[in-house]
């Protein structure tokens, strides 16, 4: 599968936010966004930047949440399709069902401290869904659906440590209920679109594909 491989930090100097790409080093003062508050380039913050049309401030939304859950271009318009045709909301159905991939949510569970670290734990088969191993970081999980480290799995390291840290933070969202004792996690109610804290404005991305 294609993925992203280049250097994550300017990703979010690019989005002008923090996408929390590199786990707990988006928390310490190494953090680039803090380091280096402009866009990448060469010229650095002496850049001198164009006036931003209505279709570049759509594209940059869209770019924004495609790096916040690390999907590609194919991969997300694949997921907009789907969203759009479900009842309600466009916009708010698309951050939704990014919510509940599973790569997405065993982050959230605090077993990875980066979704990228939660995808590699899915595709390597450290993750059960149900009771029943699951390798695909794009399955939906749904309201009571158990999600959990796999019984071999559970003396990895930085899986260890991942759900030490994500105990003491304490960051868990309202529709997800955690026990780090027992490795698992359920998934108490579907979320809603007030618990995705990461300000997005998804309407654009709905102007951005309606063109």
């Amino acid at each position: 599968m294609a993925r992203y491989r280049d250097a994550v930090c300017k990703l979010c100097r690019r989005e002008k936010i923090k996408l929390f790409l590199k786990g707990d080093r988006c928390y310490s003062d190494k953090c680039a966004i803090d380091k280096k508050p402009y866009a990448p380039g060469q010229h650095g913050p002496n850049a001198r930047r164009a006036k931003t049309s209505e279709f570049g401030i759509q594209l940059r939304e869209k770019q924004k949440v495609k790096r916040l859950y690390g999907l590609l271009e194919k991969q997300f318009r694949l997921t907009y399709e789907k969203a759009a045709a479900r009842r309600g909301k466009t916009g708010e159905n698309l951050l939704i069902m990014l919510e509940q991939r599973l790569d997405n949510t065993v982050y959230r569970m605090g077993f990875a401290r980066s979704l990228a670290e939660a995808r590699q734990l899915v595709k390597h088969s450290h993750i059960e869904m149900n009771g029943r191993k699951c390798n695909i970081p794009s399955a939906q999980v749904g309201k009571n659906d158990v999600v959990s480290v796999r019984e071999k799995s559970r003396a990895i390291a930085l899986i260890k440590e991942a759900g030490e840290s994500a105990s003491r933070k304490g960051l868990v969202p309202a529709w997800l209920s955690v026990d780090y004792n027992a490795y698992s996690g359920k998934v108490v109610d579907d979320p809603k679109r007030e618990q995705i804290a990461v300000p997005i404005q998804e309407q654009l991305i709905v102007e951005l594909y309606s063109r």
